[in-house]
């Protein structure tokens, strides 16, 4: 899958801009607050239709305009696409091959990304929440049904959650609704849980032999999936729903004395232990760095294994935080088979072909020059 053309229009720091990418590598150079990160964050955009760094959309409007375009140019296995993505403050239109795409979830998986950026340590370090964003971007790439069974489920969470607060003050009596809703939210709860715990299977298939080399054969790294339920002897999508309803029978009044819901995909987490041991809590910073580097690697594997297609991968001011041994190692594995964009303030100090051989363009306050 390749991204041979980018256009901007009232992009963050972009008023208008083009710009024609090399198959392979392309170094992004440019001093910090010019437009760099925004570069990557709007191809991230055009990818996922939400951006890595915002939830609020309007920020991705450039000062006092109405509405921010990017358009994308790409070749993928099966042809040319040519994707766009308008956001406004009404909301956000996305056109693949000029047809508007009735919901997000159509078009998003057209356009596959991997991002690996220095938050993305706290993809180990970092609470709950961002592994189940980790878990929910890239499984949304590769099944868009998943990223349909996430809305809904988030929107009959939201309800529920809501009718559990007026019970708890007792502005409503009847828990039949609350009944209805539950039963709503077990049957997505269950097809999450069932393609998360899927999607974690196969990631370790592709993040421990990555693991294993980058560690110089030293760590075994194993992921594990922390449900509300048991999902060890449930993978089936039937014992997965049974379990649920046994779940909710069983804290139904302490959920309305709390006036929330206490189990479900909203409360996921997943944890990375190395050689048994929990890298979050016992690993050393570069033990870390390997388990969020492999991860990532494992993610391309895994893109093209399931659609047939590398992903783009985004490094956005990540080179200067590996050492010389991980850089190599990332360098090594991107060769000659995924197109990379690299963020850095200067290429100085990195001797490696793949860096010698790349295009280069410079960011100047959201000017783009090659």
């Amino acid at each position: 899958m390749l991204l041979t053309h980018l256009s901007l229009k009232n992009y963050r720091n972009y008023v208008n801009q083009e710009v024609e990418f090399a198959h392979h590598v392309n170094i992004i150079l440019g001093e910090n607050a010019q437009g760099k990160t925004n570069l990557m964050e709007a191809i991230y955009v055009l990818a996922m239709a939400k951006s890595h760094r915002t939830a609020n959309d309007k920020e991705l409007i450039r000062w006092e305009e109405e509405y921010a375009k990017i358009e994308g140019r790409t070749i993928k296995r099966n042809g040319p696409l040519s994707l766009q993505l308008v956001v406004s403050k009404k909301g956000k239109k996305a056109k693949i091959n000029h047809i508007e795409q009735r919901k997000l979830s159509q078009y998003i998986g057209h356009l596959n990304v991997v991002l690996f950026a220095p938050e993305d340590l706290h993809l180990v370090k970092g609470g709950p929440q961002v592994r189940r964003r980790f878990i929910d971007m890239e499984i949304g790439q590769i099944s868009p049904i998943y990223m349909h069974d996430l809305s809904r489920y988030q929107k009959i969470l939201q309800q529920r959650n809501h009718y559990l607060k007026s019970l708890q003050t007792k502005q409503q009596r009847d828990e039949t609704m609350l009944d209805v809703l539950t039963e709503q939210l077990i049957e997505l709860a269950a097809k999450i849980t069932l393609k998360r715990y899927e999607f974690l299977q196969l990631l370790q298939k592709w993040a421990e032999p990555i693991h294993h080399e980058i560690s110089r054969g030293l760590e075994q790294l194993h992921i594990r999936y922390h449900p509300s339920i048991d999902v060890s002897e449930k993978i089936e999508l039937s014992r997965i729903i049974e379990a649920y309803s046994e779940k909710f029978v069983k804290i139904k009044e302490k959920e309305m004395e709390r006036g929330m819901t206490l189990a479900g995909p909203h409360r996921d987490d997943l944890s990375f232990d190395v050689n048994g041991k929990d890298v979050q809590t016992f690993g050393s910073q570069g033990q870390q760095r390997t388990t969020a580097l492999s991860v990532k690697l494992a993610e391309i594997e895994l893109i093209f294994a399931e659609t047939g297609d590398y992903p783009i991968l985004l490094l956005d001011d990540v080179l200067s935080e590996l050492d010389d041994f991980r850089q190599t190692h990332l360098l090594n594995a991107i060769r000659q088979k995924v197109q990379t964009f690299v963020t850095t303030t200067s290429i100085d100090g990195i001797e490696h072909d793949v860096i010698k051989e790349a295009a280069v363009y410079q960011v100047r306050s959201g000017q783009i020059e090659q």
